[in-house]
């Protein structure tokens, strides 16, 4: 093989390593920010006026359908 060839070589692997070292970098952030986003904390957080009211009315319709057994008659 003459020089060009395996200096040619080299380039297009320190190329391919610095591709492939930036193609890590960009997924670990990319899992970071996914772990982030689905947190559990930061969920309730988020959603803590939705959960808040999901609940009362599941409690409210539980509440008027025990009442509503005891008081037919």
């Amino acid at each position: 093989m003459s020089t060009v060839s395996i200096e040619s070589l080299e380039l297009r692997a320190l190329h391919q390593r610095s591709q492939l070292h930036e193609t890590v970098s960009d997924l670990r952030k990319k899992i970071e920010h996914t772990r982030e986003k689905l947190r559990l904390s930061k969920q309730a957080r988020d959603h803590l006026v939705t959960a808040s009211v999901l609940a009362g009315l599941v409690g409210l319709a539980s509440g008027y359908g025990v009442a509503g057994r005891f008081t037919r008659h």
